[in-house]
């Protein structure tokens, strides 16, 4: 299914949430390598501080080297700042967003907060935390964009999944016994079956809703440290390059799908190029020990 190079997004315009650094900026420069105009967004200009267990941990990455990355290639990116914890930066950055690019056809959940934690021990903050990000945070946004994706005839809404969201493999490996991400797995469980009832509520308005998740893990700067010493990864241009397709195709041909990076990709035969759109990456063949419930066309 090799689809053309350049130009594919030209003339929408792409919401990317939490696109300072990571899965979103790569997300972010992948779409604007297709001609889309990109609005990036985190929760300030400058580096900001990921809080985990009551503690600040300053993270590398700004939304103007996102924007200083897109346009370096030739894209477009403007960026405007929101913490989607502030209820009055959230209601307001879908406007924000078509006021300052001309409306919205595309919009990328992908930003996120990750605290594992047992059960046991996690406290009540970082649940209620954990909840919004993933489940509430993407049904606010997309509430708001899709009066503009109907007005237009057509959007894409990307909910950025997880295979934690699947049945956990059996016997049970020694993660799902100490890395204490269950109340994180549970919400992206729910997120995927959220993108699979969006989608079914949207597909008549031509609007397709799908998610993408990494194959196995993406080491980001906020994901390393809760990555096991030796865990192989994958890099990010598989994972922009699936949700890439996902924002190509009406609803009735690709909507409801929870899709991953390697998976997708290698079964449909699609190209993944590098993030700037200029060169073709090798086949990459996910590993064995990934999680067997992934369906290779998405679920």
């Amino acid at each position: 299914m090799t689809q053309q190079v350049a130009g594919r997004l030209r003339g929408k315009v792409a919401l990317v949430t939490g696109s300072s650094r990571g899965i979103g900026r790569g997300i972010a420069c992948r779409l604007a390598a297709e001609g889309a105009t990109v609005v990036v967004t985190a929760r300030s200009a400058d580096p900001s501080p990921s809080v985990r267990n009551g503690e600040n941990h300053l993270l590398a990455g700004s939304l103007a080297e996102t924007v200083q990355a897109i346009e370096e290639a030739g894209g477009i990116a403007i960026a405007i700042p929101a913490d989607l914890e502030n209820p009055v930066d959230r209601d307001g950055l879908v406007e924000a967003v078509a006021e300052a690019a001309g409306g919205i056809d595309i919009l990328v959940n992908n930003a996120g907060f990750a605290d594992y934690s047992p059960v046991e021990t996690m406290g009540e903050e970082t649940f209620d935390r954990t909840v919004e990000h993933y489940l509430k945070v993407p049904f606010l946004l997309s509430q708001r964009a899709i009066p503009h994706m109907r007005k237009n005839g057509a959007g894409w809404i990307v909910n950025i999944g997880s295979s934690t969201g699947l049945s956990p493999i059996r016997p049970f490996r020694e993660y799902n016994k100490t890395s204490g991400d269950v109340i994180y797995a549970a919400t992206k469980a729910a997120q995927h079956r959220f993108t699979q009832g969006l989608a079914a509520e949207l597909l008549d308005d031509n609007i397709a809703v799908n998610a993408v998740g990494p194959s196995t893990a993406i080491r980001t700067p906020g994901a390393a440290a809760l990555l096991p010493d030796g865990y192989e990864t994958e890099p990010v241009e598989y994972l922009a390059q699936t949700v890439l397709e996902m924002c190509t195709a009406p609803a009735a041909e690709r909507t409801g799908l929870i899709a991953f990076s390697l998976h997708y990709p290698w079964v449909t035969d699609t190209v993944v190029r590098t993030l700037d759109g200029r060169d073709e990456l090798p086949r990459r063949e996910p590993p064995s020990w990934s999680n067997p419930n992934i369906r290779p066309t998405g679920l």
